[in-house]
C-alpha cells in the first residue's frame, strides 16, 4: 500500500514559479518510479513528468521541458516539481503518482497509485 498527497498548488502570475512536493507514506517509496499528470477544465488527464525510482531518469512533455524539473528524495519520502516561467495553459490540477520500477511512467494506465490532486492556477 503506498498513499500519496500532494501540496503547494495555488494562484500565480504568469512567469512566476512554484514548487509542487508529493508525501508518500510508504517505506518502499524510494524503489517506485514516480511522476506527475495533470487535467485542465474540460479536457483529458496528460503526462507531465516521471522520474525513475533512483532518480536517474527524468522524463518530460514537450509542453513543459526547459520549464519544469522533477526530482525525488528517498530518505524524505518525498518527490518535487519545480515549475518556472508559469503560463495560463499550465492551469489544471495536478496529480501524483506512482508505479512499479521499470514501467512507462508516461502512459497513465500503468499507474498504480495516485494523489488526490493540487490545484495551479496561472493568471495573465
Amino acid at each position: 500500500q503506498v498513499q500519496l498527497v500532494e501540496s503547494g498548488g495555488g494562484l500565480v502570475q504568469a512567469g512566476g514559479s512554484l514548487r509542487l512536493s508529493c508525501a508518500a507514506s510508504g517505506r518502499t517509496f524510494s524503489t517506485y518510479t514516480m511522476g506527475w499528470f495533470r487535467q485542465a477544465p474540460g479536457k483529458e488527464r496528460e503526462f507531465v513528468a516521471g522520474i525513475s525510482w533512483n532518480g536517474g531518469n527524468t522524463y518530460y512533455a514537450d509542453s513543459v521541458k526547459g520549464r519544469f524539473t522533477i526530482s525525488r528524495d528517498g530518505a524524505k519520502n518525498t518527490m518535487y516539481l519545480q515549475m518556472n516561467s508559469l503560463k495560463p495553459e499550465d492551469t489544471a490540477v495536478y496529480y501524483c503518482a506512482a508505479g512499479p520500477a521499470g514501467i512507462d511512467v508516461t502512459w497513465a494506465a500503468n499507474i498504480h497509485y495516485w494523489g488526490k490532486g493540487t490545484l495551479v492556477t496561472v493568471s495573465s
